[in-house]
């Protein structure tokens, strides 16, 4: 789960992070009011979205009165940035910077630890930086046991290489922010630019957060940080029936029982469209749990079919604790209830409990649209295929 900036900002303030004061705002006028509020000869309006580039894209400019900040937040609201709409911005202080650092904390599952990066070169893309200059970057491995502790700040910052100066100063906040990671389940905190003042200040001028969703039932405050203007609206849809599921970009539909069967056919999908025109991918991920029902698997049907996006559809599933006459039974009752709205040819791949009984099932009813295959390899390639072919709404019954 991302945050925006400005709440990434009221995270850093709530564990002690040095921050400036920034208040959101939805329209021009609003803009105006808090520019005046801030009351500093030089206001910041940033555009708040989840994704990057918003310098390069326009969405942060600099304003010198409460009314050059309402026509440059008119200038940003509204915006698209990277396919995000610009709905809000955070009218931020200026800061008198004399030097602009990088830090972030990860989680590094090559490692099964955590990852501290840290470079006295701050305030540009740090991939550009990473790849052209890669010994500016000093990547410092965090044991999750310890965490950022004040000794694991002060060898990070010897490793980026602070003046000796600067060192104690920039360790207490590394040590905060390492509290932030920690308290608030983060797979990433990143501060670009973290900066030091003309008066000697270390302050976090920018931040990222991103929340590991998996420990949200231990954060119900977290309900505050759903948004979902900005949420693809399939998933807020999928959110809403309890169905675990990522939109992705490509055009074949997939819907499996458990994780790993869902990301080893999201494998063998994009494998299978190797070679064929346009290359066909996997649309999303759809996990329907060990134990769905059939109301379940036609919710989920229902969504994969509701995306212009998907051209064909795949269902591979494996029954355990599923049966496979549930899963037969969930597309039978999705078909009737999708009506005409269903165009878009279904291949269906069962095995294990009650794999003969599901595929008589779906062999008696005959649905012009749906496909059985025997194998998860062949399902994807006929899949692919349908994906691609222009008559993917007119099959026959395998």
């Amino acid at each position: 789960m991302d945050l925006f900036e400005y709440e990434a900002r009221e995270l850093f303030e709530t564990h002690g992070v040095p921050v400036l004061r920034g208040i959101t705002a939805s329209t021009p006028e609003q803009a105006r009011v808090a520019a005046e509020e801030l009351g500093t000869d030089v206001v910041v309006i940033k555009a708040q979205v989840k994704t990057g580039g918003r310098g390069r894209a326009g969405g942060v400019k600099l304003a010198r009165s409460p009314q050059e900040a309402q026509a440059r937040a008119a200038d940003i609201l509204g915006m698209d940035i990277a396919g995000h709409r610009v709905r809000t911005v955070m009218v931020a202080e200026g800061a008198d910077i004399a030097a602009e650092f990088y830090f972030s904390l990860l989680l590094d599952r090559a490692s099964r630890g955590y990852l501290a990066m840290c470079s006295v070169e701050g305030g540009m893309d740090i991939e550009t930086l990473a790849r052209e200059r890669p010994q500016a970057l000093a990547r410092v491995p965090v044991d999750p046991r310890r965490g950022l502790d004040q000794a694991k700040a002060e060898e990070i910052v010897a490793a980026a290489g602070f003046a000796e100066a600067d060192r104690a100063a920039v360790a207490s906040v590394l040590v905060r922010l390492g509290e932030v990671y920690r308290a608030n389940d983060a797979t990433l905190v990143e501060v670009n630019p973290l900066v030091k003042t003309r008066d000697g200040r270390i302050v976090a001028l920018d931040g990222k957060v991103t929340l590991d969703a998996n420990a949200a039932f231990r954060h119900p405050e977290w309900d505050r940080y759903r948004d979902e203007d900005s949420d693809d609206p399939l998933e807020v849809r999928a959110r809403a029936k309890g169905l675990n599921y990522v939109k992705l970009d490509g055009s074949v539909g997939v819907i499996g029982n458990g994780a790993g069967l869902v990301m080893s056919t999201l494998d063998v999908v994009a494998k299978a469209g190797e070679g064929l025109p346009g290359s066909p991918r996997p649309a999303n991920f759809l996990d329907i749990g060990g134990g769905a029902s059939a109301e379940v698997m036609a919710n989920g049907l229902d969504i994969i079919i509701s995306d212009d996006q998907v051209k064909s559809v795949l269902v591979n599933v494996f029954g355990g604790i599923t049966a496979c006459s549930e899963v037969a039974k969930g597309i039978i009752d999705a078909l009737v209830m999708l009506g005409d709205r269903a165009t878009k040819p279904i291949v269906v791949r069962l095995d294990g409990n009650a794999v003969e009984v599901g595929r008589h099932m779906l062999l008696e009813a005959a649905h012009p649209l749906v496909q059985l295959q025997d194998t998860m390899d062949a399902a994807a390639r006929r899949a692919a295929e349908l994906a691609i072919s222009e008559r993917g709404s007119n099959v026959d019954l395998a």
